[in-house]
């Protein structure tokens, strides 16, 4: 059996991606999910993987769903931060519920999966931990001051905690994502997505498989010189 790993938001999108590459790399893949109990069957019936439901923003949630996955498969070595939602809107139109509803889904649940793994980590002496931030986190986005915020600051914590396990075999290090072919993105106006695609430079979205292979490079064990990183992959979008 290969070294455990936690993908939250691992059972669609960039999450499924990453959960199924990580699989056939040989690793036993805990795929988190928050709401979606028909997508997740029918993506474990699919895979293989088991999916474990818990909700990311509460941090007793995060708590008893890796020690239910520690249970089940073994420490956690690997854990993919990518569960994220959006609630877009200009900040006069905003309301509080759903600012704070982004922050602690995106950036919060950060916190809260990582405090639940990093102490056996360190008992370890090994951890690889990837945090999927966003284009809209480095160069801004109009309409998600919620979600540019959260992913920005995903990029300031990557490094301070990249910091903090160093120099015990712990690598954390960030991907940070362009415009990619997810239901998230498909949710945009056909007329939005279309000068949305006009500014990437190779011409077309990213495909989820794509992000999974920068995420799978970064968990390897022959990575451990690379912590503190933001590896942007968005077609040259943003070049930062």
């Amino acid at each position: 059996m290969g070294k455990v790993a936690i993908v939250t938001g691992g059972t669609r999108g960039i999450g499924g991606a990453t959960s199924k590459a990580l699989r056939d790399a040989g690793y036993s893949v805990a795929a988190n999910y928050g709401g979606n109990d028909e997508r997740a069957r029918q993506f474990t019936d699919e895979t293989g993987i088991p999916a474990y439901k818990w909700d990311v923003s509460d941090y007793d949630a995060c708590i008893a769903g890796v020690a239910q996955v520690t249970n089940d498969l073994g420490p956690v070595e690997v854990l993919v931060n990518n569960a994220g939602i959006t609630r877009d809107g200009t900040m006069h139109k905003m309301t509080p519920e759903n600012w704070q509803a982004v922050i602690d889904t995106n950036l919060g649940s950060c916190f809260n999966m990582s405090r639940a793994v990093i102490e056996g980590m360190r008992e370890r002496k090994f951890g690889r931990i990837v945090n999927i931030g966003s284009i809209n986190g480095q160069a801004g986005q109009y309409g998600q001051v919620n979600y540019a915020a959260a992913k920005s600051g995903i990029h300031g914590f990557t490094k301070a905690l990249a910091q903090e396990g160093a120099a015990i075999g712990i690598t954390v290090n960030a991907v940070a994502p362009g415009y990619i072919d997810t239901d998230m993105v498909s949710a945009v106006p056909e007329r939005v997505l279309e000068k949305i695609v006009e500014r990437i430079p190779v011409g077309r979205l990213g495909k989820a498989e794509e992000i999974a292979r920068a995420i799978l490079f970064l968990v390897a064990d022959d990575a451990g010189f690379i912590t503190g990183s933001t590896l942007s992959v968005n077609g040259g979008q943003h070049m930062y």
